[in-house]
């Protein structure tokens, strides 16, 4: 059957870093997995959020953890300079649960904190 790591969380962008981060995951489309990627149905003010919620195979964790990374990356597209930013927990069927935090350009994993527990369950 496999180990399962349980990834929700999301990121915060514009409309042109929405579009650049919809355009790597067209291009790392699978056949189960990238369908957990989704965005409210109607966008509301400013802010652009782009959801990622499944249990994926342990086997696919560095499949996603490389577009989250890739994402990261996306430049500023405008003069205040905001990048992608967001957060993902990654809950092991065994190794208990990890941060994903996308922030400066980059994604920083670290053991999530005793706060995030209850959703070890």
């Amino acid at each position: 059957m496999g180990t399962y790591v349980s990834v929700r969380g999301w990121l915060e962008c514009d409309e042109l870093q929405l579009a650049a981060a919809r355009q790597i995951i067209s291009s790392r489309q699978d056949d189960r997995y990238s369908d957990g990627w989704g965005t409210p149905r109607q966008h509301v003010n400013w802010t652009h959020y782009l959801f990622y919620g499944a249990d994926i195979r342990e086997s696919a964790v560095d499949w996603l953890v490389d577009q989250i990374g890739e994402m990261a990356r996306i430049p500023a597209s405008d003069a205040d300079g905001d990048r992608v930013r967001g957060l993902f927990l990654a809950t092991h069927e065994t190794g208990g649960t990890v941060e994903w935090q996308v922030r400066e350009g980059g994604l920083f994993i670290s053991q999530a904190g005793s706060g995030h527990h209850y959703l070890d369950g």
